[in-house]
């Protein structure tokens, strides 16, 4: 994976590998000073900056969540490489595809992002907050959006977006100073701090978890926001990890069984 280093001094390509149950990594293009801090940015990008151990018996307690554990290998929520990039690409993918988004953010790694040499292949990693701020105009994104990249930049450089600072606010207070952020409502908000920062113990509120549980519960109806956090209180601590696993199983699900509630159109 390849990422600006929080603290936005240098870029990093970390390549990770898992032999059995132990996990190792190299580290290239951070140096010496950064390279324990891209290490740990790495893990927090695959959850395992998390003691992971008691997750287990979350599946132990509800037989739902145990066989998601099972057909998934335990699965741990797969992040953006730091709350900034997720912010990012929330402004990048407003009324695009994910695909154009990536595209997008492929592009302007490879025009003005860091370009690292692994084994003599170049690798390109996202812009970091300096060089963002130094776009004025990038192909396929309207000023508009460049305006909120900068708002963005500029809230990483400030420390506003740190991941630890994020996961260490109370989540409502997280929440709202994530929507100060000008183009950021509640849906982004919400992605920043959970699939950026990547809060371990948190409910989302969105449409496909209550289906989720609708189906794999065998609910007669879909369960409403106070009936979701009281099913979810038996995942504790470890909620989201669990609503992630549900939220895949789902999205591997027909169209038709996924049966997603109609959105109200996003003002322009």
């Amino acid at each position: 994976m390849a990422f600006p280093v929080e603290g936005w001094r240098r870029s990093a390509v970390v390549l990770m590998r898992q032999h059995g149950e132990a996990i190792t990594g190299e580290v290239y293009g951070a140096g010496e000073a950064d390279a324990d801090r891209a290490w740990r940015q790495a893990l927090a990008t695959v959850s395992l900056d998390v003691d992971g151990r008691g997750f287990v018996d979350i599946g132990r307690r509800d037989p739902v969540v145990g066989r998601l554990q099972a057909e998934y290998g335990n699965l741990r929520p797969v992040l953006f490489n730091s709350p900034y990039e997720a912010a990012c690409s929330f402004v990048i993918g407003h009324r695009i595809s994910i695909l154009q988004t990536r595209r997008i953010r492929q592009r302007m790694g490879d025009q003005a992002g860091a370009t690292i040499q692994v084994d003599g292949i170049a690798i390109s990693a996202f812009p970091d907050p300096n060089a963002l701020l130094r776009l004025g105009s990038f192909p396929s994104v309207a000023p508009a959006k460049i305006e909120r990249l900068h708002h963005v930049a500029r809230a990483a450089l400030d420390g506003l977006l740190d991941r630890a600072r994020l996961r260490s606010l109370p989540e409502a207070d997280a929440l709202t100073q994530l929507r100060a952020l000008p183009g950021i409502g509640e849906f982004f908000a919400q992605g920043i701090l959970m699939r950026g920062a990547g809060l371990v113990d948190a409910v989302t509120d969105d449409e496909i978890t209550p289906r989720a549980i609708q189906l794999l519960y065998g609910l007669g109806e879909r369960p409403n926001r106070e009936a979701v956090l009281q099913r979810a209180e038996g995942w504790r601590p470890y909620r989201m990890w669990a609503v992630v696993l549900l939220n895949v199983w789902l999205r591997s699900q027909p169209p038709d069984v996924i049966g997603r509630r109609p959105q109200p159109r996003r003002p322009k």
